[in-house]
């Protein structure tokens, strides 16, 4: 991020095991589907089919009730940091959205619980898939396609990133797996674990490694707050 250059940047942030600590869907699929599902979790990681239709084969092999869905759902362990991020980024106005193959109503059930920022809440900030229990079926729906999506992806986080982006401004992008490999091509800044770390390695591209919120928080925080006091200090001065 060029200091002559610099605004404020755009952060998106992957959900399932980037703000969890654990994975949400493998563990409702784990815990309440047919054991096939790993077999279509293989076709995955082979790349024969996108997370698209891998997530599509996968839930409709789940078997469970609301209560069983919401007890899972609320055993799952956050980040412990990432309720002050999300506060870090408020508090400077910097644009943050979630972006995840992963189900709405997985993500506002945990950010409910963990108390964050309203908009991410109520979804005004969220991009993610869809996910509705009638009885003991998994409804989904998909409806963060991009035309033109190569990858099948349950949620393009590529043309999300590109359709909400300002074109002028630096984007950052934090996450953790192999759903997120198409979106660090469009960040000026990732930050990367586990798989993701490994694909950025073997694909020469440039990250900061974490291993939880307060790593990026760190970083980010004197990348901003010394970029952003550099910007006041020519305005101040009369320096364009």
């Amino acid at each position: 991020m060029n200091d002559e250059l610099w605004t404020r940047p755009i952060v998106f942030c992957d959900f399932d095991g980037t703000v969890t600590q654990t994975d949400v869907t493998d563990e409702i699929l784990t815990r309440l589907a047919d054991p096939a599902w790993r077999d279509v979790e293989q076709e995955w990681v082979r790349g024969e089919i996108g997370s698209r239709e891998c997530l599509e084969r996968q839930m409709v092999l789940v078997r469970a009730s609301a209560r069983e869905l919401n007890a899972l759902i609320d055993a799952i362990p956050v980040d412990p940091g990432f309720v002050d991020f999300c506060r870090f980024v408020e508090d400077r106005a910097l644009p943050f959205y979630v972006v995840s193959d992963g189900f709405d109503y997985v993500i506002r059930r945990v950010l409910r619980r963990s108390g964050v920022d309203r908009r991410l809440r109520n979804g005004q900030h969220l991009c993610a898939s869809q996910l509705r229990v009638r009885g003991r079926r998994a409804l989904t729906r998909f409806p963060h396609p991009a035309a033109g999506c190569e990858h099948g992806c349950a949620t393009c986080k590529a043309g999300v990133m590109k359709r909400l982006g300002r074109g002028h401004a630096p984007v950052i992008f934090i996450g953790d797996g192999l759903s997120d490999r198409f979106a660090v091509r469009e960040a000026d800044l990732v930050f990367a674990k586990h798989d993701l770390l490994q694909y950025c390695l073997a694909n020469g591209i440039a990250f900061e490694p974490f291993r939880a919120f307060a790593d990026v928080q760190a970083r980010l925080g004197k990348t901003v707050d010394s970029r952003q006091s550099k910007v006041e200090s020519r305005m101040a001065l009369g320096v364009s």
